[in-house]
């Protein structure tokens, strides 16, 4: 028994779309709490007028009755409210009439760190929107969405979930390239609190959970590294100083390892860090050639975010939630949400923890 995530939509299109699969019959969903967390990713210091444009709130279209799961998919809707102002641009079907809004023309100027130019060569496309839209991070709206299921789930076991921002001044950074017309990045830590011992297995790669959160972070846009504990800072310690010595009661007084050893859980807290670049949609846009000419321009510019990384905080909250769910529905099975339960209870007994 697994969980499994597929996400579909563009940032200008309709609605964003993401079905749930494997969840156990009986888990009880709260609205309030999805919108919640849609609204943190929509909030932080540096965002667009986008912001203020979407109000992002979840509809559910199967797998829920009453609120509570039936044990079938889970279709979660996010709409893009913005479409109006691209019913013609971003028409699923030929359109008619004369062209007006937003998207009418091609985009031939692609920019540098985003998607574009790798896209349009990639899946032989002339325009470079066909690429940036499904690109954008504005797909992790329904991403949040499908995190805020999973917390619910790990909830009814006992673990809890919460991103922050550990960049430093961040605010100050973001005025000052604000003012320049420029972007910036940052850094982002996802804290679980209450895994036990287990989730993951050192059998395979694929299953090693450090792997599996390892490629969650990194595939949230405009993420370019991540570490797991001290990470990085554990390259420059002696092996004397580098790990977690073990206590009597199984615990430890350190945790370098971020609560992960070969592969698996150890019942520590489990920390993650994701580093994000500056946004490639620029103000004073890059450098640039465009494609239908060969001739040297600049980059498009859109509207963008002067920084995102309290967005991303959120995000990755949601993406290390799935993730640990995820591995938690392969530890415990169980169709009903009861014999999940029973089966965590039944194993902690077993361990003693």
């Amino acid at each position: 028994m697994t969980l499994a995530l597929v996400t579909a939509g563009e940032s200008h299109g309709p609605a964003l779309v993401a079905v749930l699969i494997g969840l156990p019959a009986g888990l009880i969903l709260d609205k309030d709490a999805i919108d919640a967390d849609l609204r943190r990713r929509q909030q932080g210091y540096g965002r667009s007028p986008r912001q203020q444009i979407e109000t992002d709130e979840v509809e559910v279209l199967a797998g829920l009755r009453h609120g509570r799961t039936l044990g079938t998919p889970l279709a979660l809707v996010v709409r893009n409210r913005d479409h109006k102002n691209w019913t013609w641009g971003m028409s699923p079907w030929p359109p008619e009439g004369e062209p007006q809004g937003k998207g009418t023309k091609p985009v031939t100027l692609p920019r540098p760190g985003h998607a574009d130019l790798a896209g349009v060569e990639k899946y032989g496309l002339a325009d470079v929107r066909d690429a940036l839209e499904r690109a954008s991070a504005r797909h992790t709206a329904v991403a949040v969405a499908a995190g805020a299921v999973a917390k619910e789930l790990l909830r009814t076991i006992e673990i809890e979930v919460a991103g922050s921002v550990v960049t430093p001044d961040l605010e100050k950074r973001i005025d000052e390239a604000r003012a320049e017309r420029d972007t910036v990045g940052g850094v982002v830590q996802v804290t679980a609190r209450g895994v036990p011992p287990g989730l993951g297995s050192y059998a395979t790669k694929e299953d090693r959970l450090d792997a599996r959160l390892a490629a969650a972070l990194m595939g949230i846009q405009a993420v370019k590294g991540v570490e797991i504990g001290e990470g990085f800072a554990l390259a420059e310690l002696r092996g004397s100083q580098a790990h977690d010595e073990i206590q009597p009661g199984r615990r430890r007084t350190t945790n370098r390892a971020g609560g992960i050893e070969g592969g698996m859980s150890n019942g520590e807290e489990i920390v993650v860090r994701a580093a994000m670049k500056p946004l490639p949609t620029l103000m004073k846009p890059l450098a640039s050639v465009d494609l239908d000419t060969g001739e040297p321009a600049n980059a498009l510019v859109e509207r963008s975010d002067v920084a995102a990384v309290e967005a991303l905080a959120v995000v990755a909250e949601a993406a290390v939630a799935f993730e640990l769910a995820r591995a938690a529905r392969e530890k415990f099975g169980g169709d009903a949400l009861g014999d999940f339960v029973g089966a965590w209870r039944a194993y902690r007994e077993r361990i003693g923890r």
